[in-house]
């Protein structure tokens, strides 16, 4: 009985392995994650990839006085090869908000993303981070806001 069940187990794994495609290129159907595109796809399909290129990534409001509500527009480029996809943005404080592009970028386009910044309930030096989610590699690029709040 021990050993028709390690037999059973043994074809059981050896016909499993069975549907592994061997000796096939990898196609960009095959990729659902932009992170493993390096691991994955050929480097000429990486070089096809959109590029998200900002002006800049980090603005400085200054010195503001407590409450005052700010915003700035980080605007970028699409440099890459294919339409660009910003699927999100998520802040690292509840005092900042974005508000992302929502149709695709074409390649050599622009577009912006508003960062609004709220300082009712700061104080001091203040640097709030905002992350991009975009089908770039790689996925996240970090945008920030930073502000010296002086309380009146």
């Amino acid at each position: 009985m021990k050993k028709l069940a390690i037999l059973l187990l043994v074809i059981g794994i050896f016909t499993s392995c069975g549907n592994l495609k061997t000796n096939e290129e990898v196609t960009v159907n095959d990729i659902h994650n932009p992170a493993s595109a390096d691991v994955a796809v050929s480097k000429k399909l990486a070089e096809n990839m959109p590029v998200i290129t900002f002006e800049k990534r980090t603005h400085d409001f200054g010195k503001v006085m407590q409450g005052e509500k700010l915003s700035y527009s980080f605007k970028f480029t699409n440099t890459g090869k294919s339409n660009l996809i910003i699927e999100g943005t998520s802040a690292s404080c509840g005092c900042t908000t974005s508000t992302p592009p929502k149709a695709p970028i074409l390649p050599g386009e622009t577009g912006e993303i508003k960062v609004s910044f709220n300082s009712t309930t700061k104080k001091g030096p203040v640097t709030n981070s905002v992350v991009v989610s975009a089908n770039t590699y790689p996925v996240h690029t970090v945008i920030k806001v930073t502000a010296n709040v002086i309380i009146p």
